[in-house]
């Protein structure tokens, strides 16, 4: 139907030049695409392995003579590919024959088209935390976060390496409206514009993407140019396919047609799930896609509900998911705690004095009370480091801790926190959080900290705040973590808040250490008539 349709318009516009004599009109020939060949290469495939690795990635070449563009049909959904290249990821487990219909597109819309078999070998299941994640409810880009949408390098590793979004920077450019449905059946939906009382009835809005790829949506819009972006550019709801796969192990989001995330980037419409980890508690997805002109990566930071709704990551945090009350006289409760011993290599990096163990003379569960205390012994120093690690971690959440301070010059306590991942990527990589952190020096001045690259040690960002009171009184130190916000406070006093991003490493999981040092770096000078002194915690729990 369609040839015969640009048939009759041709007889038209031949009568109409032949009346019009004194009208010179050239039209250029109107050509088929002819010699249509398709080259397919399953990504893995040998002799042994003829329908490839089990990653399903395949990838097409098409060729003919006097072809503007191309396009594939792939199990009802048509997709662009204008220079007859397409690589596209089967996702159904197991070894299927599928029909694929290639158009070449020629002048005048004429078009030629065939259709290749292609038998596959897909082994790679999603973890049903993902799916269940992902099909859990709209999904949208974090708008609130920093971080939530950023250039790069093409291959690279850092999340907007050339630029990271600050909160809200993109506001009225046609992308945070944007909803985003992974229907349980396979179908992806992209509501443009969520703002709107009856999606189905006026499914119009404006999408956010780069200049001249935009343009492969439906032609030129009306948007506004800014730069290399066009904002608010005319677009509709619509509907594709989305499904997971893993191509070399990497595991992919993909989104048939025209699907695209955030911000259109042209016809790749496949997306990293970046660092993405099945035990993660985490629901917001960081996503990375190289643009169709394979010039940059670009980052996206995607999560479910609405802005203010009840986003599990973020607090209010009233869901006790651990703790411990120190209700059993003895040592400290191994199924939460272990120990660092010793005096670690360069006094445990701040050439501290004491070396740690775990004697009942330095740590002790007594009358519903943690004790780690601190003593002068045979000309040296002996404490105790208590820490959750390989027994409890988490990330985002409330950590509350109810305690009293030792005091004395050189004494040196903390509740603190280390990225999980510091024994495979070091420190500062992992990250630290310092809830709380007291010197007997600087007697009633309490400190919190974060530790991470390019802010560490002595350039760590840190606040202080003065209580009367520490060494005598029982206070509540706590530390609310969020993807957006890490606040400090104390009995309920915020007097520190850092902005968090998908760019630090306050995304993973950490774990708790208790622990009372002496002099070093930050402790400082040693009161040499100092004998002992004890930090007593009454509990820590933990919220999400």
């Amino acid at each position: 139907m369609k040839i015969f349709k640009y048939i009759g318009m041709l007889l038209v516009l031949i009568l109409w030049s032949s009346s019009c004599q004194d009208d010179d009109i050239s039209i250029g020939e109107i050509k088929a695409p002819s010699n249509l060949n398709v080259a397919i290469d399953i990504t893995g495939a040998d002799a042994d392995n003829p329908f490839g690795d089990g990653s399903g990635e395949v990838t097409f070449n098409a060729q003919a003579d006097d072809a503007v563009s191309y396009s594939y049909l792939f199990n009802g959904t048509l997709e662009a590919a204008p220079s007859g290249q397409k690589v596209y990821n089967f996702s159904r487990t197991g070894t299927f024959i599928y029909d694929v219909t290639v158009i070449a597109n020629g002048t005048g819309g004429l078009s030629t088209s065939t259709t290749v078999q292609v038998e596959v070998l897909v082994l790679y299941e999603p973890p049903i935390e993902l799916v269940n994640l992902l099909t859990s409810a709209p999904f949208r880009i974090k708008s609130e976060a920093n971080g939530h949408f950023g250039l790069g390098p093409v291959g690279g590793e850092v999340f907007g390496e050339f630029f990271a979004a600050p909160a809200n920077d993109k506001a009225g450019v046609g992308m945070y409206d944007d909803r985003y449905i992974f229907n349980a059946d396979g179908t992806f939906t992209h509501i443009v514009d969520n703002t709107n009382d009856d999606p189905t009835e006026d499914p119009s809005g404006t999408v956010f993407g780069r200049e001249n790829l935009i343009n492969e949506l439906n032609g030129p819009g009306s948007g506004t140019q800014n730069g290399a972006d066009i904002e608010n550019y005319p677009y509709s709801d619509y509907i594709g396919s989305w499904s997971i796969t893993a191509p070399g192990g990497v595991v992919t989001l993909n989104l048939t047609g025209i699907g695209f995330i955030g911000y259109y980037i042209g016809g790749n419409h496949s997306y990293e799930l970046f660092g993405y980890d099945p035990q993660q508690a985490s629901n917001d997805l960081v996503l990375r896609s190289t643009d169709g002109n394979n010039e940059f990566d670009w980052w996206f930071l995607i999560t479910p509900g609405e802005p203010g709704g009840n986003d599990a990551n973020e607090p209010p945090f009233e869901n006790q998911i651990w703790a411990d009350e120190f209700d059993t006289d003895g040592a400290p409760n191994a199924s939460n705690w272990t120990y660092d011993l010793g005096t670690g290599q360069n006094g445990w990096g701040n050439n501290e004095s004491q070396t740690y163990t775990d004697d009942p003379s330095n740590v002790i569960v007594e009358n519903g009370l943690l004790k780690i205390t601190a003593r002068a012994e045979n000309g040296g120093y002996t404490s105790s480091r208590l820490k959750s690690q390989g027994l409890f971690d988490f990330t985002y959440g409330r950590v509350e801790v109810r305690a009293k301070l030792p005091s004395g010059g050189g004494t040196w306590p903390a509740i603190w926190m280390l990225g999980s991942n510091f024994e495979s990527i070091g420190w500062p990589n992992c990250g630290e959080i310092d809830i709380m952190e007291h010197v007997g020096n600087q007697q009633n001045t309490v400190f919190s900290s974060l530790h991470f690259p390019g802010n560490s040690g002595g350039d760590a960002v840190t606040e202080g705040t003065i209580d009367g009171d520490v060494s005598d009184t029982f206070h509540i130190y706590e530390v609310v973590w969020s993807p957006s916000e890490i606040s400090f406070s104390i009995d309920g006093q915020v007097f520190h808040t850092f902005t968090n991003n998908a760019e630090l490493p306050f995304n993973d999981d950490f774990f708790l250490i208790l622990n009372v040092a002496m002099g070093g770096n930050f402790g400082g000078t040693i009161d040499p008539g100092f004998t002992s002194s004890t930090m007593e915690i009454d509990y820590v729990r933990v919220y999400q």
